[in-house]
């Protein structure tokens, strides 16, 4: 069984193998957190007590399974907002103390890479995996299930964090992602120059740059705007807003994901996150493998976000190498992949 409850999804499921779903359960606060345009942690905490026994039981109903037929008990321990992540252990460490079977903590990125375990089970590493969501940006060497070599991680901004603001601040609502995606259809992908920052000997991504330059041009549109007593749209469409912000930032993904296969010579490129679900993004990847010769994995659209099947699957490689955790597991927001 897995369990998930990093940010604003309480999931649970039950996985065979680190390879196929029994059931996955996902419960989204979407809808509570729109009204604020962004997450609010209280809220999500308070929530995730209330849907995370109901979550846990309707995933072990819906698998045909009893609880003591469970082998092993797999959570998210981190990173990820701590009083989310603490709903999540707790309920997990009653879970695995109750029935007598081992607690398994799961890094919430090795959880997003091992989504593409459930898609192609051929999948085994090494691998490099581009992870993108809405608080990470990561270039991951997979040497093994639980062997993990970080090759670039954002600086400031995730690209999902991005979207999010920049969509905020033309009024595209949240989640941001997926707005900035469906606004961006015919618009022009090159209205205006955005930078594509590089960090010196690094890999490392720098989005805040981005995020600035694209709200000054915004900002700018808006005054010229003003001044003439014109519609901001007039002088800047939101199609071509939207259309150029993501392609610049799909444009950096794809230049430093194309680095670190250099670097690592890695054959296959697998992608992650709740951004991997955009199709400009995998266009342009899809694209970027066929130009190199290297094989793509891309995970179901159902399984980019945050789920607990994810978090199973990892979770099963690791008690395969007996990497388990006591109940003195604690929650983490901060918990660096490599550290596994």
């Amino acid at each position: 069984m897995g369990i998930e409850t990093s940010c604003d999804e309480t999931s649970a499921a039950i996985v065979a193998n680190g390879r196929r779903i029994i059931s996955n359960v996902v419960a989204s606060q979407i809808d509570l957190h729109q009204r604020y345009g962004g997450v609010v942690p209280e809220l999500a905490s308070r929530q995730h007590v209330k849907n995370i026994l109901p979550v846990i039981d309707e995933a072990i109903a819906l698998s045909g399974l009893t609880i003591d037929e469970i082998d092993a008990i797999a959570v998210t321990a981190g990173p990820g907002l701590i009083g989310a992540l603490l709903v999540g252990v707790s309920a997990a460490k009653a879970l695995a103390f109750t029935i007598d079977r081992p607690l398994i903590a799961v890094n919430h990125l090795a959880g997003h890479i091992a989504a593409n375990y459930l898609g192609d089970n051929k999948l085994k590493p090494p691998f490099l995996s581009l992870i993108v969501s809405g608080a990470h940006a990561n270039i991951i060497y997979v040497r093994d299930y639980s062997d993990y070599l970080m090759i670039a991680k954002t600086k400031d901004d995730a690209a999902g964090e991005v979207f999010d603001k920049l969509a905020r601040a033309v009024g595209l609502g949240y989640p941001g992602g997926p707005m900035i995606e469906q606004t961006a259809k015919g618009g022009n992908r090159n209205a205006f120059p955005l930078p594509h920052p590089k960090i010196k000997n690094s890999l490392d991504f720098s989005f805040s740059g981005v995020k600035t330059a694209a709200f000054n041009v915004l900002n700018k549109a808006e005054l010229t705007a003003k001044k003439n007593g014109q519609d901001r749209r007039k002088i800047l469409s939101d199609q071509d807003f939207a259309a150029t912000v993501q392609e610049t930032i799909v444009e950096i993904l794809a230049d430093h994901l194309w680095q670190a296969q250099k670097l690592t010579n890695a054959q296959t490129i697998v992608l992650a996150g709740g951004v991997s679900a955009n199709l400009r993004l995998r266009e342009t990847i899809t694209k970027l493998a066929d130009q190199i010769g290297v094989k793509l994995i891309v995970p179901d659209i159902k399984l980019c976000t945050d789920n607990a099947a994810m978090i199973a699957a990892a979770g099963y490689f690791q008690w395969q190498e007996g990497i388990c955790s006591d109940l003195s597991l604690n929650a983490t927001a901060l918990w660096e992949l490599s550290e596994i």
